[in-house]
């Protein structure tokens, strides 16, 4: 995405969150793209707002759980505004953590509207797997290029090629044997 096109979006988003939310503990508003964290995929963006919140972890959830519970109408308004824009958007609230604290930070995270990936459909099941940075590296290519449109759609992509072998074929028939075989124990 272009510089000048980022920073309208950037200003843009600034000016939503504050009108969804006057008066909110917003500490500051984000717009990652692409390359600014490994979860961002090609052509996406991600729109973070970071929430004050108070150092004490218990009185951290308390506060995060209660911005939630205020402003829940106004997560969805804004995430409809972002289903708007041209390029996908995932849309995530959370908080700042104090400096070598280990424990993960609240999340409120909605993602991409029907458009966006995962939105998927009927028979489709979500699959959560750790990927190294060539196994990153190859499903972004897939998007870049133009074979797939998200890094699910690239890995549906790549289990379909191998399901596409003679030898999957193979493997199968000897899976379904060993199965038959297991039953007459």
């Amino acid at each position: 995405m272009e510089q000048a096109e980022l920073t309208r979006i950037r200003e843009q988003f600034d000016q939503k969150v504050h009108e969804r939310f006057p008066g909110a503990p917003i500490e500051r508003v984000e717009v990652l793209q692409y390359g600014d964290e490994p979860q961002i995929e090609p052509g996406q963006l991600l729109a973070r707002v970071i929430i004050e919140t108070p150092d004490d972890e218990p009185e951290r959830r308390q506060a995060f759980d209660a911005f939630h519970d205020e402003h829940r109408d106004a997560l969805h308004e804004l995430r409809s505004e972002l289903d708007r824009l041209p390029t996908r958007v995932t849309l995530q609230f959370t908080t700042d953590m104090p400096p070598g604290e280990g424990k993960p930070r609240p999340v409120i995270q909605l993602g991409q509207g029907p458009a966006g990936p995962g939105g998927g459909g009927p028979g489709l099941t979500p699959v959560m797997a750790r990927l190294g940075p060539e196994d990153l590296d190859t499903l972004d290519m897939l998007i870049t290029v133009g074979i797939a449109s998200s890094r699910a759609d690239a890995v549906r992509w790549a289990l379909a090629r191998i399901r596409e072998r003679p030898a999957f074929e193979q493997l199968r028939a000897h899976t379904r044997e060993i199965e038959a075989l297991k039953s007459q124990f």
